[in-house]
């Protein structure tokens, strides 16, 4: 008898948390419509993550390629590092990839330990406006990361304030991505107009890790504009509305 007692007892506790959590409604606070526009939109916006990471750790932003005898040689630099390719002595034609070394001569730049400029082909890199660069993009993945932890926290433990969080962590992550790359943009202009006088004529050309940083930075700003919408009140859900409702039913 005692059993069949516990039983009931730990049945019933059990039925009233379940209706305790039917009344409360979905986990994130959201309704089950938003909160299955949220979860695509977090897969949305993992894409333009994944191309923001992607772009910041690789070194293919801008290629140079200078003109004259040395047009078989060719470096791509990043934000981190340059590698530069020599032609290979070997008979034949002396340019194209084929007379290419396979592995590039790569070099990490110095602005974030000595703060030595670097030289590329004959050419010296302008060491400040480089580390704004780099520092603005990491800042960026920085609060990327921060956004995504708010809106899966959001889903997981139903903290619906932090859906605005998050929102605004994209938002602002897709800007500094912006800003990132326009600074890149006038270190190269830079770099290529502080030359030697006996320096080749160089032609930049800017590559598929700017192309991902770019399509990232857009990517995040659209997350964090959605992820924006979705934090606002809907117009019809307001209590005022369903007071007024509810008197006009009496």
């Amino acid at each position: 008898m005692m059993w069949n007692n516990f039983f009931l007892q730990e049945e019933e506790r059990r039925r009233g948390a379940a209706s305790r959590r039917r009344a409360r409604g979905p986990r994130s606070g959201l309704s089950p419509e938003r909160e299955r526009k949220a979860r695509w939109t977090l897969l949305g916006t993992a894409v333009g993550v994944a191309l923001a990471v992607l772009a910041v750790g690789t070194d293919y932003w801008v290629e140079l390629n200078p003109a004259g005898d040395a047009a078989c040689a060719t470096a791509h630099l990043g934000l981190w590092k340059a590698c530069t390719r020599r032609p290979r002595p070997a008979h034949g034609p002396p340019c194209g990839p084929a007379r290419l070394h396979p592995d590039a001569n790569c070099t990490y730049f110095k602005f974030f330990t000595t703060g030595e400029n670097a030289h590329i082909f004959q050419r010296t890199t302008k060491r400040e406006v480089n580390l704004a660069a780099g520092v603005l993009a990491v800042l960026g993945l920085v609060i990327m990361a921060l956004g995504s932890l708010c809106i899966i926290m959001m889903l997981t433990q139903g903290a619906e304030f932090l859906l605005r969080v998050g929102a605004i962590c994209f938002g602002i992550a897709g800007l500094l991505l912006l800003v990132a790359l326009e600074t890149f943009r006038q270190s190269v202009i830079a770099l290529l107009s502080q030359a030697e006088p006996e320096a080749p004529e160089l032609v930049a050309e800017y590559s598929w890790s700017l192309g991902c940083a770019a399509a990232g930075a857009l990517v995040l700003l659209l997350g964090g504009c959605s992820f924006l919408l979705l934090s606002l009140p809907r117009p019809w859900s307001s209590p005022c509305l369903g007071r007024g409702r509810d008197h006009g039913a009496t």
